[in-house]
């Protein structure tokens, strides 16, 4: 474990990737797909930093017939390229029909929201390049009129208007579907911060055989269980949201405890010179993670591909210094290559989402 979260930043440090183009992972066979944001963008290119060719709007249905690092190839009858894979959910024929969301619930416009972080910035526009127009501070109340691909345009009760990052704001219809359907109270209202590990120029662990880079890895599974925990009413923050960010260790400790956090969870993938394959959750303190670390354990072992090592000590930053019960979770050997083949795959990473949930939502039920 060592190995990975400390030893890879030394001998990666070592090597330039700034031109690495990672291999793509084939697909096991085309299928169908439907879009569940309002509005989501399709990029030339499998990255955020590629351009546009054109957008989906919620219920279409697409084609897939690719994917890499979270992002999925698709094809409509009008448009072609790649998109956010956390956006859209495999169907069959007897799946939801338009008029419903992808849970098999009743869609509802959602017109109001709530601040979840301290300080959130209201943009002109929908991206981090537009101007600052003002701010809003936590538990404030906004209307949404609009909403593209990670982004909503809200109205305060305060006159203010504009674009914020939809990931610190909660829909309140999120919460209305939980109490509707009798399920996840468990997880209603809490607040849980998800840690995707490395970031930035930091790589992680680099795959043996696909040269899959943890650090994309990471992310594309948070993203899972991101929306796998607000779907259950969970209030969720992400220490980081994009591949080229690389927060501190220190500032990852100081949004779960600045935001009051219930729990946090942080997301990693293994390495080690010995054929190792499988699953290991951490804790460090055996009377504040260690039954969070327990109850998740419990769930990946349940079978999501994968065998499960168990649960383990391990003296990190994140959990050491963390005053949140806290949890690290290893969701395969990328050193291994059965391991790296089947964690590269989406379908395996929103099971280990759904997992991590369920596994936060026995501990919350105790």
């Amino acid at each position: 474990m060592k190995q990975i979260v400390y030893l890879t930043i030394l001998i990666f440090g070592l090597i330039s990737i700034s031109g690495y183009i990672p291999n793509h992972a084939e697909a096991s066979g085309s299928y169908t797909a439907k879009v569940y944001a309002d509005s989501l963008n399709v990029r030339s290119e499998s990255s955020l930093e590629s351009s546009i060719v054109g957008s989906l709007k919620k219920g279409e249905l697409v084609t897939v017939s690719n994917e890499e690092y979270g992002w999925l190839r698709i094809k409509s009858d009008r448009i072609s390229g790649w998109a956010a894979g956390y956006y859209l959910k495999k169907v069959d024929g007897s799946d939801v029909t338009a008029d419903q969301d992808v849970s098999g619930q009743k869609s509802s416009a959602t017109t109001h929201a709530t601040v979840l972080a301290d300080s959130l910035r209201i943009r002109a526009g929908a991206g981090l390049n537009y101007k600052v127009l003002g701010g809003l501070t936590k538990g404030e109340a906004v209307t949404i009129m609009d909403s593209r691909e990670g982004w909503a345009q809200i109205e305060s009760r305060d006159g203010q208007s504009g674009w914020v990052s939809d990931r610190y704001i909660e829909k309140s219809a999120i919460e209305t579907a939980a109490d509707s359907s009798g399920q996840s109270k468990g997880l209603k209202g809490k607040v849980i911060v998800i840690d995707p590990g490395h970031g930035g120029d930091d790589p992680g662990t680099i795959g043996t055989k696909y040269e899959t880079i943890e650090k994309k890895l990471n992310l594309s599974t948070s993203f899972y269980l991101e929306d796998e925990l607000r779907s259950r009413g969970a209030r969720v923050l992400m220490t980081r949201t994009k591949d080229e960010e690389l927060p501190k260790l220190s500032d990852r400790v100081k949004i779960s405890e600045s935001s009051g956090a219930d729990a946090f969870v942080s997301i990693h993938y293994n390495s080690s010179e010995n054929k190792t394959s499988g699953i290991l959750t951490f804790y460090y303190s055996e009377t504040k993670d260690r039954p969070l670390a327990r109850a998740i354990e419990n769930r990946l072992a349940g079978g999501i591909g994968l065998k499960n090592n168990g649960i383990s000590f391990g003296d990190l930053y994140v959990l050491r210094e963390n005053d949140t019960v806290s949890a690290l979770v290893e969701l395969g050997f990328l050193s291994n290559a059965k391991d790296e083949s089947i964690v590269r795959g989406s379908d395996y990473q929103k099971l280990a989402a759904r997992a991590i949930a369920d596994g936060l939502e026995d501990y919350f039920s105790r």
